[in-house]
């Protein structure tokens, strides 16, 4: 049965595909140094455009995200949905394929182009990403289809079984590249869950710093965290005073995938 649960631990996954912007040099690299004494939402600029990712990260991969730590910064007092169930996620791998495209063959087709010379920004396949991690997560029944806004990619549905949807809509983010070549991100965002007896809104903020393994041209890691606010709508969100109920941190590991791989349908 596809739980709110389920939904919402898919939710967490869901959020590298999604960022872009500008930081003050070194804020990001500090809060992830800072898990998991986060105190309140990140300061960052109103989301705008496409993410661009750095050209070492363009081409299909295979992801494998391991959640490997998780707090509960104001339990028993407030618990976020599905919190204690997400315990049973430690340390287990979840694997799933995406790709990073030219933003032009990203427009018209997602045409996978040769692994060299990228000229156009490289950006996210956001369909493509979002559509194999649901499944990966939550089983090919349960995820009908995922769309991408066409006048915004900060704004993207999936539609689910039993006519329930997950709306995601980035509102801020921020980027910053480290002296040692990392590439890292922060995002918040709004995510909307229709379709169940009451609509489930709730604030989301994810950092995530990726890493291109020395010598490697097929290899990248990255260390996320993930931070869980209360919306105004919830009946204690002036009892958790701007602070994160939840905070969970992942690893992911890339491996480069040599041929290109045919969309889900």
């Amino acid at each position: 049965m596809l739980t709110i649960k389920a939904i919402w631990s898919f939710c967490l996954l869901l959020l590298f595909l999604l960022w872009g912007g500008d930081a003050l040099a070194g804020d990001l690299s500090e809060r992830l140094a800072n898990f998991p004494q986060w105190e309140k939402l990140t300061s960052v600029q109103p989301a705008s455009g496409d993410l661009v990712y750095p050209e070492w990260m363009a081409g299909t991969w295979q992801v494998t995200s391991t959640l490997i730590d998780l707090a509960a910064p104001l339990a028993p007092d407030i618990v976020t949905p599905g919190f204690e169930g997400n315990r049973q996620q430690l340390n287990q791998p979840v694997s799933f394929v995406v790709r990073f495209v030219e933003e032009q063959s990203h427009v018209s087709g997602l045409k996978i182009l040769p692994q060299i010379d990228y000229k156009s920004p490289i950006v996210a396949d956001r369909a493509f990403n979002s559509l194999n991690l649901a499944r990966a997560y939550l089983g090919d029944e349960a995820v009908l289809l995922v769309k991408v806004d066409p006048d915004s990619p900060n704004r993207q549905i999936t539609f689910l079984r039993s006519s329930r949807q997950l709306v995601s809509i980035v509102t801020a983010r921020g980027t910053e590249t480290t002296p040692d070549g990392k590439f890292i991100t922060t995002e918040v965002f709004q995510q909307l869950f229709k379709g169940g007896s009451r609509p489930y809104l709730n604030s989301v903020e994810s950092t995530t710093a990726y890493h291109k393994l020395p010598a490697s041209n097929s290899a990248i890691e990255a260390d996320q965290v993930t931070a869980v606010y209360l919306s105004p709508q919830d009946p204690d969100y002036f009892k958790a005073d701007s602070r994160p109920v939840a905070l969970y941190r992942y690893r992911l590991e890339f491996a480069s995938v040599q041929m290109p791989i045919t969309p889900q349908e």
